[in-house]
């Protein structure tokens, strides 16, 4: 993250030049170029925040970075655990930003012009941490959906994964993804591994390691003899995965992810509790107890129906949510050329 944020700040020149040639009539952004904002606004153009994180942990923050307390928050089903609070704190040790005059998170926010957009997945629940947010940013939030792309198999891995998953049976299937910026130790792939092998359940394991000195033999980190006994429901995918088309499948019943924003929007999806210790960790009973409850019993059922049923909710407004979007992009251009 660290490099990426440098990364993007060293090309403010040229993306200055860019706006000077071009003259758009609005400038979307998001965290990743906060600087952005400032130079459109000082050639004239409006700027708007795209929010890439959920209104619920965007408030959260907001009201932990205004208040320096998380006690306090309105809504206590919310909050950090001993070690997500350790772990924040190193990260955000390590993230340096121009061009925000407070918090990077939230200096952001005060640059958006009038409203923020926010990548929501189904605004009956979030609605009262939309409205929350707004009140802290002093801004509207304009929630645009969560924005799921349709994906046809067009890469050669797209197209293993998918036929061997079109030979499984309807909901007999796991999938495990953590991210694209999440990794672990050889004792976590280990626990997981041996959690999927107590549950017997079909699975598609996307599991990768970091490129350089922290770098790790994935496979030496399984227990050994793991791929040949599972080999015939489990397959392991060391590359990129083609999550959203994964997730479209008949075959797929579950989600075990880290639950990140864009792995909830695309799935719905649900989770259930794996039991870990104050450190976070988790063991591979916890694990296989957890995926059995989700797939193969009857609250896994109960909870299949209600991700049906949201699923629903969320295409019935997706044009009604996209023509309100428009409608908020199109005053705010109107308003810039009649202040021109």
């Amino acid at each position: 993250m660290p490099t990426l944020m440098h990364a993007f700040q060293l090309s403010a020149s040229t993306f200055s030049d860019i706006i000077t040639r071009l003259k758009p009539d609005l400038l979307i952004y998001d965290g990743f170029q906060p600087w952005s904002a400032k130079l459109a606004s000082s050639q004239g153009i409006p700027a708007v925040y795209f929010a890439l994180t959920g209104s619920t942990a965007i408030s959260f923050f907001h009201h932990l970075y205004v208040h320096k307390t998380s006690d306090t928050f309105p809504y206590p089903a919310i909050y950090l655990n001993e070690y997500e609070k350790r772990d924040l704190i190193a990260q955000g040790a390590t993230i340096k930003v121009q061009d925000v005059d407070e918090g990077f998170a939230f200096g952001v926010l005060k640059l958006s012009c009038d409203i923020v957009l926010i990548k929501s997945c189904c605004t009956g629940i979030e609605r009262k941490y939309i409205d929350y947010l707004s009140t802290l940013c002093k801004r509207r939030i304009v929630p645009v959906g969560p924005l799921v792309q349709e994906n046809a198999a067009d890469h050669e891995t797209d197209s293993w994964i998918l036929n061997w998953l079109s030979k499984k049976s309807k909901s007999s299937t796991l999938y495990i993804s953590f991210g694209s910026e999440n990794y672990f130790s050889k004792d976590q792939i280990r626990e997981i591994a041996k959690g999927l092998e107590l549950t017997k359940v079909n699975f598609i394991w996307v599991v990768r390691s970091p490129v350089g000195s922290d770098q790790i033999n994935v496979e030496e980190a399984l227990p050994e003899g793991f791929i040949d006994r599972v080999k015939e429901r489990g397959v392991l995918v060391q590359e990129w995965a083609p999550q959203a088309a994964i997730l479209a499948s008949p075959a797929v019943a579950g989600f075990m992810s880290h639950c990140g924003w864009s792995s909830i929007t695309e799935s719905a999806g649900f989770g259930v509790e794996v039991v870990r210790d104050e450190k976070g960790m988790f063991d591979g009973e916890g694990v296989g107890t957890a995926v059995d409850e989700v797939m193969l019993g009857e609250s896994g059922e109960r909870l299949r129906k209600r991700v049906r049923e949201l699923s629903e909710k969320i295409k019935l407004q997706e044009d009604e949510r996209c023509s309100g979007v428009v409608e908020e992009l199109s005053r705010i251009c109107v308003k810039k050329s009649a202040c021109s």
